[in-house]
């Protein structure tokens, strides 16, 4: 009698006329749906952007930096940061926290009323609202702050105090009469050779 069952099953499965289709392994009973295909739901098509035509307005550049070829060499020490060794390719250098370096070839130093450098600069210009200690050169301008300070060898184009800056130190003047030695500092008719 089972055996009769047995052989109907395996002749009702080779006829291909099945109401259902199989099971999926380890899927939950009764679930006989055919599976859909996935679909995404984050599916964005590519759409080219339009750039809008502005009279007068020359559109934007993308090849550049957006601070302009002036800030690519530029260096911000930040307040709570700690720097010590040689900056050599630095065109501006604004510290905001404690610094121990040398700067040769710089164009602008700016130290910040948070600011400290110690080291030598040789700088185009210096705007010193923090301490400064150490040999400073500003060829062109150097500018002194209310609350800054500056200890040490400071030689300059021009100068400007305001109230409350203080210098403190061996002070000249750059100018075209004197000569400039090999290192790159100046030399006064009072230095004696040692």
């Amino acid at each position: 009698m089972f055996g009769k069952k047995k052989d109907e099953l395996v002749a009702n499965e080779n006829d291909g006329d099945m109401a259902a289709p199989p099971l999926k392994p380890f899927s939950r009973k009764g679930s006989h749906a055919a599976s859909k295909p996935p679909t995404s739901a984050s599916y964005q098509p590519e759409v080219p952007r339009r750039v809008p035509d502005i009279a007068g307005v020359s559109p934007r550049r993308m090849e550049r930096p957006i601070g302009g070829d002036g800030d690519s060499k530029r260096l911000v020490v930040g307040r709570d940061i700690r720097l010590s060794g040689e900056i050599t390719a630095c065109d501006k250098l604004v510290v905001e926290g404690h610094v121990e370096v040398s700067l040769p070839g710089a164009r602008v130093i700016e130290i910040s009323q948070s600011g400290y450098f110690k080291g030598t600069a040789d700088v185009e210009e210096a705007d010193i609202s923090g301490r400064f200690e150490g040999e400073l050169i500003a060829r062109d301008r150097l500018v002194v702050r209310a609350g800054g300070r500056i200890s040490g060898t400071i030689r300059y184009g021009r100068i400007v105090i305001e109230s409350g800056g203080e210098i403190s130190g061996d002070m000249q003047t750059l100018d075209s009469s004197t000569p400039a030695r090999a290192d790159g500092s100046s030399s006064s008719p009072d230095d004696t050779a040692a």
